[in-house]
């Protein structure tokens, strides 16, 4: 990949709405040429889609934890993310080597409800779950370099 489509990547990463013609003064290219890289890096798959980014506490979920499962039997099915996908509480999934099978990113109101939700995620997945609580979030979703 160009260094050029390497800074718009990170231009973009860090302002999605960023217009086609602060993009150009920013790589030194024509508002056309922009256009024209912005469209190629989205059909090459490098630009996947564009989000607003979202203050959770602001939205009333102001805890977050990582939430690392385990399949209570290795033989069974290797389905969590499936039975798993119907809780909107779940943000993230990953898929993990390690102990663990995967891990959630969760966001949620309140201690008590990450409780609830930890005894749904058992309940669905037949899985066990170590939780990590998050204190602060020095920096997130940082742009490409």
């Amino acid at each position: 990949m160009e260094d050029t489509d390497r800074r718009i990547l990170r231009l973009l990463s860090e302002d999605g709405r960023m217009s086609f013609t602060d993009l150009g003064r920013a790589t030194g290219l024509s508002t056309s040429a922009v256009h024209q890289r912005v469209k190629r890096l989205e059909q090459r798959g490098l630009i996947t889609g564009y989000g607003a980014q979202v203050d959770h506490a602001a939205a009333g979920l102001p805890l977050t934890a990582f939430v690392s499962v385990r399949p209570i039997d290795p033989a069974a099915a290797d389905d969590a993310p499936d039975r798993l996908a119907h809780l909107t509480e779940i943000e993230s999934c990953w898929s993990v080597a390690g102990e663990e099978s995967y891990i959630l990113k969760v966001r949620v109101a309140t201690p008590a409800v990450l409780e609830d939700l930890l005894a749904r995620i058992r309940a669905a997945a037949g899985v066990s779950t170590r939780t990590t609580i998050v204190l602060s979030t020095p920096y997130e979703g940082r742009p490409v370099s």
